[in-house]
């Protein structure tokens, strides 16, 4: 993997590069999209002591597809991504998966974190405000306190939720980066996302926001009904919105990566 010195992110040129990123993943990651397509279509016939044994699987086959889709999208070309510990259609599971699972926790801490304190916040936010409990119960929002407490609660709520998703959108690189550095890359891909949260958000819209409002649009109309909604939308996340969404977390990493192994290429 090459890395720049040109530490910028072009919302279209990453959008390209998650195009063909995701051809490419099509290519080599095969094996692991249906994989991890099979294992999630057969959920809604796992029951009792079965469903444990699933949530294993799922697991298992969730960090063999992220492991080749980060592989894939940050390679420049398939001897790299092998270079990288791809395997055969994108079936591998080592070391680099067990650092994806552990830095996917520690985020996870940290944001379970910053949203108790947000939410103890706003909890003291609005007690302070002393708005009528009675009119909320009852809707009655005329009543409920005055105009200028209300659009200031709304604006604190905004803000808060606003910091939430800075927050979530500057770890969304923790993936790529962890395979990228090979070591464990948490908190610390923050750092990388620094100055393109707009860019990164841009791209998250549209790789993983429109898909998924277009699979909730077709759910809500019917189309397909009953366990044929699980079966698509395993099909669709596991071989389509992951591999599309990797595809561009990896071309938004590649663009914004600033540390190289010793003797690595560097333009």
């Amino acid at each position: 993997m090459i890395v720049t010195n040109d530490r910028r992110l072009r919302l279209g040129e990453a959008l390209k590069a998650s195009v063909v990123g995701l051809v490419r993943a099509w290519r080599w990651a095969w094996g692991a999209m249906a994989v991890c397509a099979l294992v999630w279509a057969v959920r809604p016939f796992m029951v009792g002591v079965l469903g444990w044994v699933w949530a294993a699987a799922a697991l298992v086959a969730g960090l063999i597809l992220i492991g080749a889709l980060a592989r894939t999208a940050i390679s420049d070309d398939r001897n790299d991504a092998r270079r990288l510990g791809l395997g055969a259609a994108g079936l591998q599971l080592g070391l680099p998966e067990l650092r994806l699972l552990g830095a996917a926790l520690l985020c996870s801490v940290f944001m379970a974190m910053i949203l108790s304190v947000v939410a103890l916040v706003l909890l003291a936010v609005f007690g302070m405000a002393e708005l009528n409990a009675e009119a909320i119960r009852l809707r009655d929002w005329a009543a409920v306190g005055p105009i200028w407490k209300l659009v200031l609660l709304a604006v604190v709520t905004l803000l808060a939720f606003y910091g939430v998703l800075v927050m979530v959108v500057r770890l969304s690189l923790f993936a790529p980066a962890t395979l990228g550095r090979g070591h464990m890359v948490s908190l610390n891909s923050m750092g990388i996302a620094q100055g393109s949260f707009r860019p990164l958000l841009g791209g998250l819209v549209v790789v993983v926001g429109l898909p998924i409002l277009g699979l909730l649009i077709l759910t809500g109309a019917g189309l397909p009904s009953g366990v044929a909604t699980w079966i698509v939308w395993a099909v669709v996340i596991s071989a389509f919105e992951a591999p599309l969404a990797l595809a561009f977390l990896g071309a938004a990493y590649r663009r914004l990566e600033y540390w190289t192994p010793q003797g690595a290429p560097h333009d």
